[in-house]
C-alpha cells in the first residue's frame, strides 16, 4: 500500500471503530478486527493468553527491540455528537480517542511492514484492552512480551491541539491515580436523643473539610497535587442518626513522595478524627496507575522526529488524569506524546470528537519513531 491507500484504510477502520465502541475487557470486536487487518497484511500477531487486546511484530524477532502502544477500549457514554459515525451501541462511546489511538498505531504497522527487509531489529506494536479500568498494561506485562523490550512509545489524542501538533514533555505528563472508600462507623439512634449514638455524619463531614489541608498545608506549594471526595452516602430517613457514613473520592500526583505523602495524611486524619468522635474508620485503597515518566533523552529524541513527519513541537500539558501507559515506563524507558486532533470538547465529554485529518501524519510520526529508536539502540 502506499500512503494513500493506507490513509484511506486507517480513515475506514476508524470509522468503523468509532461505531463499534466496546468497554473494557469485552473489546472482543475490536480485537477481531484487529487482527483481521493485521493478518490481511501479513503482519504477525503473538499468540499470547490475552482474553482481549493483542501484540503483533514487525522485523527480524531480535533485538534491539522497539515498541509503540494504543489502548483500544471505550467508555459507558450516550454519545451526543451528529458524526456520521457515530456510536451504534447505546450508552458506550469512544469518547478518549481511543479508536484513533487504534487506527493511527494500525497504519504505523502497514508502514513499517513496508520498510520490513530495512529494519534493524524488531517492532512490538500493543494493542492493549482495559485503559480505561486501568490496569490493562499490566495484563500486557504478564504475558513476559515486553521483557527485552529497550524503549516503547505511546500516543494520546489532544482536543487541546490543533491537527499538525505534537505535544511532548520530559518528565511528569499524566498523575498518578488512587482511589479511596472510606467507612466511618457509629452508633445509630433516633435523631432526637444523640447522646445515646455516635453520629458518624459529623465524623465524616469534619474529615471532609479537613482533608482540605493537605495540599494546602502539608504538600510542598510548588506540588501539584489533588484529593476529590466524589460521593458522599449516609442515612435514609429524617428522624434516625444512621450507624454507616460512606465516602470516596481520588488523589492525583506528580512525584512519588506526594503520592506517599497524601496516602498516609488520608489515613491520619480518617482514623483519628473518627477516633476523636467515638467511631471507627474503615479504610480501602486502590492504588491505580503512577503517574507517567518520560524520559530525558527519548523525549528529545521524539522532539527531533516530529518535523519529518510535518508535525510541530509544543510542551504537553500537565494533567492529572492518569495513563496506565504509566505502567510500561516503570520497566521500560520511553516517551508518552499527544498528539493533536482538532480543538473539541474535552476527553470524556458525550460531544468529544477528533478530526481523522490528523491520523495519517501520526501514523507516520509512531512509525518513524520506532523505525529510527531500532537505528538509535544499536549504534
Amino acid at each position: 500500500m502506499n500512503n494513500k491507500d493506507i490513509e484511506k484504510k486507517i480513515h475506514e477502520e476508524f470509522y468503523w471503530f468509532h461505531k463499534h465502541p466496546e468497554l473494557s475487557y469485552a473489546e472482543v470486536n475490536t480485537t477481531k478486527r484487529i487482527k483481521k487487518n493485521l493478518q490481511e497484511a501479513a503482519i504477525d500477531v503473538l499468540d499470547l493468553p490475552l482474553q482481549t487486546g493483542l501484540v503483533a511484530q514487525i522485523g527480524s524477532g531480535k533485538p534491539p527491540i522497539a515498541a509503540i502502544r494504543c489502548d483500544i477500549d471505550a467508555l459507558p457514554i450516550q454519545e451526543e455528537t451528529d458524526l456520521a459515525y457515530k456510536s451504534q451501541t447505546e450508552g458506550k462511546m469512544h469518547a478518549c480517542g481511543h479508536d484513533f489511538h487504534i487506527s493511527t498505531i494500525l497504519g504505523a504497522a502497514y508502514i513499517l511492514k513496508q520498510k520490513e527487509k530495512n529494519l534493524k531489529g524488531t517492532i512490538r506494536i500493543i494493542f492493549q484492552p482495559a485503559e480505561e479500568a486501568p490496569g490493562g498494561a499490566l495484563d500486557v506485562l504478564k504475558t513476559g512480551v515486553l521483557d527485552d523490550v529497550q524503549v516503547i512509545f505511546g500516543l494520546h489524542s489532544s482536543p487541546l491541539f490543533p491537527v499538525g501538533v505534537v505535544g511532548i514533555r520530559e518528565g511528569a505528563v499524566t498523575a498518578a491515580v488512587d482511589r479511596f472508600e472510606i467507612n466511618f462507623i457509629g452508633k445509630g439512634t433516633h435523631a432526637a436523643h444523640p447522646q445515646n449514638g455516635i453520629d458518624p455524619i459529623v465524623a465524616a463531614s469534619t474529615f471532609i473539610s479537613s482533608l482540605q489541608t493537605v495540599v494546602s498545608r502539608n504538600a510542598d506549594p510548588f506540588a501539584t497535587d489533588l484529593i476529590s471526595i466524589t460521593h458522599f452516602q449516609s442515612g435514609n430517613t429524617w428522624n434516625v442518626i444512621p450507624e454507616k457514613a460512606y465516602l470516596e473520592g481520588t488523589t492525583r500526583t506528580l512525584q512519588p513522595e506526594d503520592r506517599k505523602l497524601v496516602r498516609q495524611r488520608v489515613y491520619d486524619l480518617a482514623e483519628n478524627i473518627a477516633k476523636a468522635y467515638g467511631a471507627k474508620a474503615e479504610i480501602i485503597w486502590h492504588a491505580g496507575p503512577p503517574a507517567t515518566n518520560n524520559d530525558a533523552a527519548w523525549t528529545a529524541f521524539a522532539r527531533e522526529q516530529a518535523p519529518k513527519a510535518g508535525l510541530r513541537v509544543e510542551p504537553s500539558p500537565y494533567s492529572l488524569g492518569g495513563e496506565d501507559f504509566a505502567f510500561y515506563q516503570e520497566k521500560i524507558k520511553g516517551a508518552f506524546v499527544q498528539i493533536g486532533t482538532g480543538k473539541s470538547y474535552s476527553n470524556h465529554n458525550p460531544h468529544f470528537q477528533v478530526d481523522p485529518a490528523a491520523l495519517l501524519p501520526a501514523a507516520e510520526y509512531m512509525s518513524q519513531l520506532a523505525f529510527n529508536a531500532l537505528a538509535r539502540i544499536g549504534k
